[in-house]
């Protein structure tokens, strides 16, 4: 076997390694030390140049020899005879990571600027019982990186062959490839709210520290106020919310074609191969056995541009936390993509069952605490502090309850489970439409609640734990809702399929 597929042996980063570690090393101390370097900038002695050229050098230097180390005294290997992955690292305080192959669920391989530059690759590994990247090989060739993650998730002496002392290494074709045309329509349809929120808190900011700096910040601020002014109020509202719509839309524009650049899902033995990115590619692999939960998302625009979102939730140490660590998304997928990357996951496409509605009394509910109260609230605010006037509050709270209450309705009609045999669907959603999809014996507990009060009128509601998010479904009959949840429990203990 090559000493570069064997991997029972201790081995060591690509020697290149060195930079990525210097690279790294020096951004965490100009980090830390930045304000100190500045002011040291700022009143240095020119007659002393040469010394704090010096002094750089030597700094430089330092940083170089600790790398070095780094890299010398960092290893990697499997430990065959445990089936477990072991790297060790650390200079003067030596460390040992041991990881159980067996629960290793996904492995990335990503690439920043710097690794692309000098042709290395960052290897992670993720297991169930952790909320961060449990061990990471930062520099690695990419060859042996496909290798490793390969034993790492397929770990079987028969999964590998060798021929002629040389690991074959097969490349999948692909099969779901996600245009850039894709990725425009999902891009410029997605994510309104988030990128919204994250533009205000980022001008906000500029703003305050262009006032701080330019103490003319406010005279051009007077101009533009004053020039809104003599605009009609509804020409001033249009431009303000049409530059503000126009820059969201280029910034999740920009932002979805930058981290889903030439998105690619492969079939490599019994794993799927995910790999995407422009300017920091990464490289994932999962198996379809530790997937818990699917979700496929999808507004108006994007129905009319057939196009959606897959997301693919794994195991996770705390459900209830939602790490992005344990979801991977693909955007801007086809509904034949979908239904090629379903069959992918579940060995088959997973059809809607038998139909289950909410009553009726849910929508009455989400008007009142959704709608009314809010509204009850607003008036008994202005009544005490006379904000506004009375005709402004009626025009502010009829406006609010249109939007509301279409909100609500549209969230009200689609509520909905659909329970198969071997699939249990939930959709849900005001303008984003979720259709969640599990598999009853992926389910670890299930509670069901009747409150008094709805014992007259036979609703209750259901709640299933999986090892990556809980799904709940209210309001519902709560005779039906016993009988499925027998037929799950029935499910869980006959199953002879691994939940991960």
């Amino acid at each position: 076997m090559n000493n570069l597929t064997d991997f029972s042996q201790p081995q060591r980063q690509s020697l290149l390694g060195v930079l990525v570690m210097f690279a790294d090393t020096l951004q965490k101390i100009l980090r830390a030390m930045w304000p100190i370097l500045l002011i040291w900038l700022v009143k240095m002695d020119a007659s002393k140049t040469a010394f704090i050229y010096l002094g750089i050098l030597g700094f430089i230097v330092i940083i170089a020899i600790i790398s070095y180390l780094q890299y010398y005294f960092f290893t990697f290997y499997i430990d065959e005879e445990n089936s477990d992955f072991v790297i060790q690292k650390g200079v003067l305080n030596k460390t040992r990571i041991t990881i159980q192959l067996h629960k290793i669920q996904q492995v990335n391989i990503n690439q920043s600027l710097i690794q692309r530059f000098i042709n290395v690759y960052k290897l992670e590994i993720d297991t169930a019982g952790s909320d961060k990247k449990e061990a990471s090989i930062s520099a690695i060739p990419h060859e042996l990186a496909i290798v490793l993650k390969d034993r790492l998730i397929n770990y079987a002496s028969e999964n590998s062959t060798f021929i002629e002392d040389k690991e074959v290494v097969e490349v999948p074709s692909a099969l779901v490839k996600i245009s850039l045309s894709s990725l425009i329509k999902i891009g410029l349809t997605s994510n309104y709210v988030k990128s919204f929120v994250l533009f205000i808190v980022f001008m906000s900011a500029v703003l305050e520290n262009i006032k701080n700096i330019f103490d003319g910040a406010q005279t051009q601020e007077d101009k533009v106020t004053g020039y809104l002014d003599k605009l009609p109020i509804l020409t001033s509202i249009a431009i303000v919310l049409g530059t503000i719509i126009g820059i969201v839309l280029v910034v999740n524009l920009f932002q979805t074609i930058i981290k889903y650049y030439d998105f690619t899902i492969r079939k490599n033995k019994q794993s799927i191969v995910l790999s995407y990115g422009l300017l920091a590619t990464k490289n994932t692999l999962l198996h379809p056995t530790k997937v818990q939960v699917v979700t496929t998302t999808q507004n108006f625009f994007q129905k009319k541009f057939d196009i959606l979102t897959i997301g693919i939730r794994q195991a996770s140490s705390n459900p209830e936390a939602k790490s992005k660590n344990d979801k991977i998304d693909v955007p801007g997928a086809s509904s034949l993509e979908r239904d090629e990357v379903l069959k992918l996951l579940f060995n088959t496409f997973p059809e809607k069952g038998k139909l289950m509605l909410p009553n009726w009394r849910k929508l009455v509910l989400k008007l009142f605490f959704l709608l009314l109260l809010p509204i009850i609230i607003f008036s008994l605010v202005n009544l005490f502090f006379d904000l506004l006037r009375w005709d402004e509050v009626a025009l502010y709270c009829f406006v609010f309850a249109i939007f509301s209450g279409i909100l609500t309705w549209f969230s009200y009609k689609n509520y909905k489970l659909f329970v198969s045999n071997d699939f249990i669907i939930k959709q849900n959603g005001a303008w984003d439409i979720d259709n969640t999809i599990v598999e009853p014996y992926k389910i670890q507990a299930i509670t069901t609640q009747q409150f008094f009060w709805q014992k007259g009128t036979n609703i209750g509601s259901v709640n299933l734990s999986t090892a990556a998010c809980n799904i709940e479904f209210s309001t519902g009959n709560y005779n039906e809702i016993k009988k499925m949840v027998n037929n799950w429990l029935y499910q869980v203990e006959t199953t002879n399929k691994n939940w991960m």
